[in-house]
């Protein structure tokens, strides 16, 4: 697996899991999904982040994302 496919992975991951997580706190439930899903997320973003010369910018991140899904697709 390549950086930029488990940054795009991991990103999809931490924005799907959040409603998830609201949802639970706000029926007073456990989000232990969730929250295995965010920890998921951070990981693939944390490897990808570590595994790319040079890093990520937050400006590159949208570009990234299109990227991948255009590579796979």
């Amino acid at each position: 697996m390549d950086p930029d496919l488990a940054m795009a992975i991991g990103m999809v991951l931490a924005v799907f899991s959040l409603p998830a997580v609201l949802s639970a706190v706000s029926d007073r439930r456990a989000p232990r999904v969730a929250m295995f899903t965010i920890l998921g997320a951070g990981g693939l973003i944390l490897w990808a982040l570590s595994n790319k010369p040079g890093g990520y910018s937050l400006s590159e991140l949208p570009k990234l994302l299109i990227e991948v899904i255009a590579r796979y697709i």
